[in-house]
């Protein structure tokens, strides 16, 4: 058994994205570059500082140290063992997003600390779930419960706990209804840390996005200013509960009756399964009302029933649509229907239906992440062309980045206006398209020249000369003011580092399509072994471990593997 389970983890090959910085038991996260030109200046700025297998991202408490490559991504890796063997180490979750428990309460403890408060913030692990799973966050006599992923269920029925959900966990319609709204929250990449971001949804309302510090804490819990407006637009008050104590006359079950009717057409209008199933139960228990308001409740019953068996077809279509989705790759049709199965089936779930979700909710937040670095990658590049550029050869990159954004489903506000400026100045949004005349340039952030020495590594300089200074290779360059003093420049010139980035770029450019996301059931279980084509042993869906592998899988632009087995 236990020779099975090391060789299990020794071929284990996700690639370690993070790491936290000092010690082994240290709280600091940080996110590696996954580009080899971004790895260059993260160096320079961690040269002091030490990198290790964190024990709060399910580590070993190992050293590791940076690896850097030109034809795959970046990431970190163990020192070998005394050996000289590679080290084995068992750690699950190794991706970019495993280091977000850690952000998450940093920043929590940032955002009470500078409104002069103070909260217990902890790493729960109730039933045995993994570390970083739930972030239980104390205040006062209010608790939050920062569900990360879907390894435990939410508490909906304790007044004191109220729950915040990752992007992967679902919520169904009739608690969207019932609550008014629920909170959730997703963490955006930028350059080595990780930005919270809060979110409200509510019911037939897309799901509104806040910075971290325009949300308060108040005595009905966390609010943002998404809340305030729900709460204004929620003037009316449901209907009293029936009270047993009430003795039931002739008129009080005719008001009864009239009370459900209405309630029960309310409930088909929002296709409120659970509210429509209950409230057909709670007419049945009518007593005492008139012979004709009987005939008008069983006919209501007997149409509810018949739109109940309608809507059972409907979840079974919308979760077949969904799969279907997920295996063609289609991004965008995979978030419309996660939100209606969400909405329809997020309650009373079967383990299939549970498993399509999830490999629907990993195939999202995949394609996302993948994306968002392209986004942040392709604007770097943009700033870094030359001011004036035609817009027809601005065009290609700007068509590159218009499509990353609509892969990443909602950009930050900064980042919307970065791409609105692009846009604008390559003349590819609607009123640029739509003038005659030449369009007025766009107002876009001041240019900055971007420091090039920071982007390439000595030894690649070094082995060139410099056109500027006509120095050779192996020497330092010199200033070039028309003295003869050849004083030594603290950096290179940029017309030395210029080609090689541009090399760089070229190679990049030319790199074949990236292949379609790996989906979690083409991979082999690292926790469990179950193979391609088949679920895990697990009810509550695919390990995390099997979710990490598949990411990686993608990140690492793996081929894809051959009917029935994995590549």
């Amino acid at each position: 058994m236990l020779g099975r389970r090391a060789g299990r983890v020794r071929r284990d090959r996700r690639q370690i994205q993070t790491a936290v910085l000092g010690r082994a038991e240290s709280e600091e996260p940080l996110v590696l570059p996954l580009e080899a030109i971004e790895l260059d200046a993260f160096r320079n700025l961690h040269e002091n500082d030490s990198f290790w297998c964190g024990l709060l991202l399910g580590g070993c408490g190992g050293q590791l140290t940076t690896k850097l490559y030109t034809d795959r991504v970046c990431h970190f890796a163990h020192h070998p063992g005394p050996d000289g063997q590679p080290h084995i180490c068992g750690r699950r979750a190794r991706g970019i997003s495993s280091a977000d428990h850690l952000y998450v309460k940093s920043a929590a403890a940032a955002w009470f600390r500078n409104r002069g408060e103070e909260a217990d913030i902890a790493f729960a692990q109730p039933n045995g779930a993994p570390v970083g799973s739930l972030v239980d966050i104390t205040f006062r006599h209010r608790r939050l419960h920062v569900h990360l992923d879907q390894a435990l269920d939410p508490v909906w029925d304790d007044d004191g706990i109220e729950p915040v959900l990752g992007m992967s966990v679902p919520v169904d319609r009739d608690t969207l209804i019932r609550r008014w709204y629920v909170h959730r929250i997703r963490l955006d990449s930028e350059g080595t840390a990780r930005r919270v971001k809060i979110g409200t949804e509510a019911f037939a309302r897309p799901v509104e996005w806040f910075e971290l510090d325009t949300c308060t804490m108040t005595e009905r819990g966390l609010s943002t200013p998404a809340v305030e407006k729900i709460i204004r637009s929620r003037t009316s008050r449901p209907a009293p509960a029936w009270t047993a104590g009430r003795t039931r006359t002739a008129p009080d079950a005719e008001l009864r009756a009239q009370v459900l009717l209405r309630q029960l057409a309310d409930a088909r209008k929002v296709e409120a399964v659970v509210v429509v199933t209950r409230l057909c139960g709670q007419i049945a228990d009518v007593t005492g009302a008139k012979e004709e308001t009987q005939v008008q409740l069983a006919a209501a019953v007997a149409d509810a029933g018949r739109w109940l068996e309608q809507q059972t077809e409907v979840r079974r279509s919308l979760l077949a649509d969904l799969e279907a989705a997920v295996d063609a790759g289609h991004t965008q049709r995979v978030r419309t229907l996660l939100t209606h199965v969400n909405a329809t089936a997020g309650s009373d779930r079967t383990e299939e239906e549970t498993r399509v979700v999830g490999a629907a909710a990993d195939h999202v937040a995949t394609v996302a992440s993948a994306a968002a670095e392209r986004v942040r990658t392709l604007l770097e590049d943009l700033r870094r062309l030359p001011r004036g550029l035609a817009a027809h050869l601005l065009r290609p990159q700007v068509q590159q980045l218009i499509q990353a954004a609509a892969e990443v489903g909602r950009l930050g506000p900064r980042q919307e206006n970065q791409v609105a400026a692009w846009k604008a100045r390559a003349g590819l949004s609607k009123p640029a398209l739509a003038q005659t005349a030449a369009p007025r340039p766009a107002v876009v952030q001041p240019h900055r020249h971007p420091q090039l020495h920071k982007q390439v590594a000595r030894r690649h300089w070094m082995k060139t000369s410099c056109p500027r200074c006509r120095v050779g290779s192996g020497q330092e360059c010199v200033v070039d003011d028309g003295s003869r003093s050849r004083q030594v420049r603290h950096v290179p010139h940029d017309e030395r580092l210029q080609p090689i980035i541009d090399e760089r770029r070229e190679r990049q450019r030319n790199q074949p399509k990236p292949p379609p996301p790996w989906q979690v059931y083409e991979v082999t279980c690292p926790d469990c072994g179950q193979g391609a084509d088949a679920r895990c042993t697990t009810p509550g869906g695919p390990h995390r471990s099997r979710v990490e592998r598949a990411k990686e899988f993608t990140r690492l632009r793996k081929p894809r593997p051959e009917t029935g087995a994995e590549a």
